[in-house]
């Protein structure tokens, strides 16, 4: 990976930080993206190496092509795409707003497009690239009050397996689906789920960006695919 131009989103924190520390682990010049936790992304990047920072709010198309232009201008390409920033929330679905779903689909769906067409645009002028898309258990599994989060992370799988084929064979696109990888004090419902897991705990961070790295550094014949990081917990 030394030397190759991968932006993460949403790599301030959590799953995105793990992420990126791994890949400046492996030589790679990773760029962090961040919307509103400027103090974590700058902690983060300075443990990677003093990587670069770029905020967006990826609410917004014009703010992400804005953000590729920035790559494109300081770097002249870019090699590796991971699309990790996401939001969860808990709704009732009687009781869902407009604004709930958009809330959620905005930045989970929307905008994992959105990024993926500018990664794309800027890769194909040189020797293409690859894109992960971080997904869910949640896109494997139905969960009640998350109805909208499911459909959010359902709908990144099949974008992806849509994009794979559109890009082919330059461009390699896949996806990550992270099971329970708990960061905070665990609750009930999150202590049920690491019940379940055949492995028999949670998983890592860690973990999840040794799947992300993978995609990154196989071959592009490998296109398509989904990878679930969930200990087994999405065949139970």
């Amino acid at each position: 990976m030394t030397g190759k131009v991968i932006l993460v989103t949403g790599a301030a924190k959590r799953i995105g930080r793990s992420i990126a520390l791994q890949l400046a682990a492996e030589g790679a010049q990773v760029i962090i993206h961040y919307n509103g936790s400027e103090r974590e992304a700058r902690a983060t990047a300075a443990d990677c190496n003093g990587a670069p920072i770029l905020r967006a709010n990826l609410e917004s198309v014009a703010e992400i092509r804005r953000m590729f232009d920035q790559i494109a201008d300081r770097f002249g390409r870019l090699d590796g795409l991971v699309n990790n920033a996401a939001r969860f929330t808990k709704v009732d679905p009687l009781a869902m707003e407009e604004a709930d779903w958009d809330f959620i689909h905005s930045v989970n769906l929307k905008s994992v497009f959105f990024c993926c067409q500018a990664a794309a645009k800027l890769m194909l002028t040189g020797d293409g690239g690859r894109i992960v898309n971080i997904s869910s258990l949640g896109a494997l599994r139905p969960w009640a009050e998350h109805a909208h989060y499911c459909a959010s992370k359902a709908g990144v799988v099949m974008l992806t397996r849509a994009l794979a084929k559109a890009w082919a064979p330059k461009i390699s696109v896949n996806t990550v689906a992270p099971g329970v990888i708990p960061f905070d004090k665990t609750d009930d419902r999150i202590d049920q789920f690491i019940a379940a897991t055949p492995a028999g705990r949670a998983g890592t961070g860690g973990e999840v960006a040794e799947a992300v790295l993978f995609f990154l550094k196989t071959t592009k014949f490998i296109t398509g695919q989904l990878v679930a990081v969930d200990g087994g917990l999405s065949q139970r």
